[in-house]
């Protein structure tokens, strides 16, 4: 194992990218990552449909449950750890290191590199989430942030502050820590893009045996999971959208339709690649959904001018109390709401992680923190006091769906809350095809990432491999769906939130790898 006081004993490593492959009927892969994570995905499926789906999502909750509940203080203290961690890399002198090394550029514009984290990051999410979750919290819709006595002005408050936290610097110095390990290890160390890489310091070269190939394993499944998991829910959303507009069955048909449309448009922009295919999609995706928050806060700027600070200091205030898992009166709610989060975006860092490092090279450590951290929570919490702060308006003023049967169908909450605005049936049309645009950009850039872990790091692996990972996705989110329903959905769901207790530990590990890698670069010193 290479000394980590040894400043450049890092570049020891013989190993060469892409040197295990195979080359067969177009494809450049990885065999053990490849051929196992194939296997045990193509298992898990048809386990899931021989079981009753039922059957399936009862066991899986059970075991999300009981991790959930047994590990609540690991995932909580560990996701502190993580901010943390960051906010101390931004100020230490380690942020002076550009990645690729003194002399590299970015590739990619400042405007385009951030559209492209956020919409990778969590933009689907604040559409689905965004209207949901603070009437959830305010109406106690299941249980209340720290006991708050539901449908009261302090619930009200607490509401936007709580959903600000689950949405703001946790999630997002979790990506931070993944990302920001991977392309180190990749710009300045000339290693494999691949989560295994990270771990060089601590594993050497057993780094490129069964130790490596299991991190990688297990980040190709949480990946596909956490994709064809958003894919089905995504299609129930906009299904429900489509259903509330246009009259057409929200149905199995119409979600599988959305899913086969979805899949068609991420494999044509996966065979673009990169500049052709997520950054185009990426910076349509902010500047459409950048039009409709525009919008929507012009429509209702007296809500919204009293919200965003509200939002902003509730967050502030209760960042603390919500952070501490111990003592704690809303027990449920907590891990109901927060462990569960962290369980999902820490399931999701290998993906998303390896999407922002892959575009992030010529960046130094602190830009790079204050870009993936800082911008996004900023961002969001624009988002979520106006959404979040509407809907709770028009729940409090008894106006509409919300106000008269509060949250009854989390998919038709965004809409719901548009019908009451003006031009209400244009904004939902346009935030279909935002939630739509948005899913496409998560499947293309999934596909990649996936696509880099099975060809033992090659970013640019040949174009039907990523066509194969692309469909894949898809017919894992209709098989499930046709077959089992929103059940095996969730079933899905359950199981790759479950990946989120061993990759806590890898993160944590991780940590402790890139501050050994940190210590060998010169400009550290």
């Amino acid at each position: 194992m290479p000394n980590p006081k040894d400043k450049y004993s890092i570049h020891s490593t013989d190993y060469t990218v892409g040197q295990n492959n195979i080359q067969r009927w177009g494809f450049d892969i990885h065999n053990p990552v490849f051929g196992t994570s194939a296997g045990l995905i193509l298992i898990f499926i048809i386990a899931v449909l021989a079981v009753d789906p039922a059957t399936a999502k009862a066991t899986l909750d059970g075991i999300k449950w009981d991790i959930i509940g047994s590990f609540d203080a690991f995932f909580m203290w560990s996701a502190n750890l993580f901010v943390l961690f960051c906010l101390a890399l931004i100020v230490s002198p380690y942020g002076k290191i550009r990645l690729g090394g003194d002399e590299a550029k970015p590739e990619h514009s400042r405007i385009s590199w951030l559209a492209m984290l956020f919409a990778a990051g969590m933009g689907i999410g604040l559409m689905f989430w965004g209207v949901a979750e603070p009437v959830a919290y305010f109406t106690g819709w299941y249980e209340t942030p720290l006991g708050v006595e539901a449908n009261t002005p302090e619930a009200a408050r607490l509401a936007l502050g709580a959903t600000m936290y689950h949405w703001g610097l946790h999630p997002w110095a979790i990506y931070a820590v993944v990302a920001l390990s991977l392309a180190f290890f990749t710009y300045n160390k000339g290693l494999p893009l691949s989560i295994r890489s990270a771990f060089y310091p601590i594993l050497g070269d057993r780094t490129w045996g069964w130790a490596g190939h299991i991190i990688d394993i297990l980040a190709v499944l949480a990946t596909l999971f956490g994709l064809a998991t958003s894919l089905g829910l995504g299609a129930q959303q906009a299904a429900a959208g489509i259903n509330h507009i246009f009259g057409f069955e929200s149905g199995v048909g119409l979600q599988i339709g959305v899913i086969i449309g979805v899949t068609l448009l991420a494999t044509y922009s996966v065979m673009r690649g990169l500049e052709g295919g997520v950054k185009l999609l990426s910076n349509i995706n902010m500047i459409i959904a950048m039009a409709l928050l525009a919008f929507v806060t012009l429509v209702g700027f007296a809500v919204a001018l009293g919200t965003i600070p509200t939002t902003l200091m509730a967050y502030v205030e209760n960042i603390i109390p919500l952070s501490n898992p111990h003592g704690r009166d809303d027990e449920a709610w907590f891990q109901g709401w927060t462990v569960f989060y962290w369980a999902w975006w820490i399931s999701w860092s290998p993906f998303v992680g390896m999407f922002i490092a892959r575009v992030s090279k010529g960046r130094t450590i602190r830009e790079f923190i204050i870009a993936v951290l800082l911008i996004p929570t900023t961002v969001t919490i624009i988002w979520m006091s106006v959404y979040g702060g509407l809907a709770i308006d028009q729940v409090i003023q008894g106006v509409g769906a919300l106000g008269t049967e509060g949250l009854t169908k989390v998919p038709l909450a965004m809409f719901q809350m548009f019908d009451e605005l003006p031009f209400g049936s244009i904004l939902s049309m346009v935030a279909i095809v935002l939630v739509l645009v948005f899913f496409i950009t998560s499947s293309d850039s999934g596909s990649l990432v996936i696509d880099s872990i099975t060809a033992g790091g090659k970013i640019d692996a040949p174009v039907p491999q990523r066509v194969f990972w692309a469909i894949i996705e898809g017919v894992i989110a209709a098989a499930l769906l046709w077959i089992g329903g929103t059940e095996a959905i969730q079933a899905l769901q359950a199981g790759a939130i479950s990946t989120g207790l061993p990759f806590t530990l890898v993160l944590l590990l991780m940590c402790v790898s890139l501050m050994m890698g940190l210590r060998t670069e010169p400009r550290a010193s």
